[in-house]
């Protein structure tokens, strides 16, 4: 298999919040080359997510990742990772965590099937994961919106205005 191109969103609101996304960064080292990481977002709970607005607040990151795998063994690594720094998946998606590890772009590929949607379902609308990836992979091509991340970006930067 030829490797791919992948990005990957990190969240964490549960403290230490830096050091929660350092140790998965850590991890994701060792189960491919990560090739770009962005810088540390802070931002707020999104209802929408299901995660109540009086939650702790966000810190968001965004990576960029060479690997081997193909999108579902490394959505299986990242399931593994999230495990291994205390995430518990059977509370669902809301409410606190210490970390979250989503698979947005996996190459130029599409998949759907049960438990992986690439790209991911919802990041075209969450400014929370388009800042960070913007900031390293502006040019990154959505398959299914037919934009890049960039003009992805700036749709829901002029949503939000």
């Amino acid at each position: 298999m030829t490797r791919a191109r992948a990005f990957v969103a990190l969240g964490s609101n549960l403290a230490p919040r830096s050091v929660n996304l350092g140790a998965a960064l850590e991890r994701l080292h060792a189960i491919a080359d990560v090739t770009a990481i962005s810088s540390f977002h802070r931002t707020r709970a999104v209802p929408e997510s299901g995660v109540r607005a009086i939650d702790p607040d966000f810190l968001n990151a965004a990576a960029v990742l060479e690997t081997d795998l193909d999108a579902r063994g490394l959505l299986n690594a990242l399931l593994r990772i999230e495990a291994a720094l205390g995430r518990d998946r059977t509370a669902g998606a809301a409410g606190p965590r210490a970390i979250d590890l989503d698979l947005l772009l996996f190459g130029d590929s599409r998949v759907d099937e049960p438990g992986l949607v690439v790209p991911h379902p919802r990041m075209h609308r969450r400014h929370f994961v388009l800042e960070p990836l913007s900031e390293i992979a502006p040019a990154a091509w959505h398959p299914g919106q037919r934009k890049t991340v960039a003009e992805l970006r700036a749709a829901v930067a002029t949503r939000a205005n």
